[in-house]
């Protein structure tokens, strides 16, 4: 059966075979795989399934049917406050899934810990595309529930200088932190500084070690990118913390 590559592979070289993907295998299949199983024997639609490796080593998962927006032009309802809520609610529902669980061992939760629209599935629902599902799930890991929700807050509200309503993304971040039920908002926005802090270092300590990937990310301007996203919400943490309870 005939390969094609599916686009918005910044780090792997993802392919989709008939209605299965394949990807490189990690150090992290193992986790995912089993994170993956225990989403599908509970019933949660918003993630792949893990199929198990083909004979050239990688992963099989199956293929998820939708809109990835994994370009920076998408359509309004990308960024609706619709889907900012559906996203969000998606994300409360795996959490609680996890919570207390061996997956998550001694952390509160299991992260997935690279939560952005470009890592999300959307299908018109009712004549609007809305977020079913969450993709590349290799970086999962167990972690504490606010570091996605900082994350979500981050890549789904854009915070950085492409804002042009600084008073409407803090608004959004209050939607997120409410639909979330978040109880420390008073340390979301410390949590987005060090997403982003974490960010652009680990690329350019990558890139400087020689992996291929993320030269490509830096070459691309991926460390200034989020370097500048950092000082934005450095320089405006005042306003958006207003806006949390």
């Amino acid at each position: 059966m005939s390969e094609s590559s599916l686009p918005g592979g910044f780090v792997n070289h993802v392919v989709r075979v008939g209605a299965t993907v394949r990807r490189p295998a990690s150090a992290s299949t193992e986790f995912v795989a089993e994170l993956l199983r225990f989403l599908e024997v509970h019933g949660w639609g918003g993630a792949p399934r893990y199929l198990g490796l083909d004979e050239d080593g990688r992963e099989v998962l199956t293929y998820l049917d939708g809109h990835v927006a994994w370009e920076r032009e998408q359509p309004s309802a990308v960024h609706s406050e619709e889907g900012l809520l559906l996203v969000t609610r998606l994300v409360r529902e795996f959490h609680d899934l996890t919570a207390g669980t061996e997956l998550a061992g001694s952390q509160e939760v299991v992260c997935h810990n690279d939560l952005a629209p470009k890592n999300t599935v959307y299908r018109s629902v009712d004549g609007a595309l809305r977020p079913v599902a969450f993709i590349d799930w290799d970086l999962a890991a167990p972690g504490a529930r606010i570091h996605d929700v900082a994350h979500v807050c981050w890549q789904y509200i854009g915070l950085g200088p492409r804002v042009r309503d600084i008073d409407d993304s803090a608004r959004r971040l209050l939607l997120v932190a409410d639909a979330y039920e978040l109880a420390d908002q008073d340390d979301l926005i410390p949590a987005i500084l060090w997403w982003q802090d974490r960010c652009w270092r680990g690329i350019e300590a990558a890139a400087r070690a020689g992996d291929q990937a993320m030269i490509g990310l830096r070459a691309a301007g991926a460390v200034t990118e989020v370097q500048a996203a950092w000082q934005w919400v450095l320089n405006h943490r005042d306003v958006l913390a207003r806006a949390l309870r």
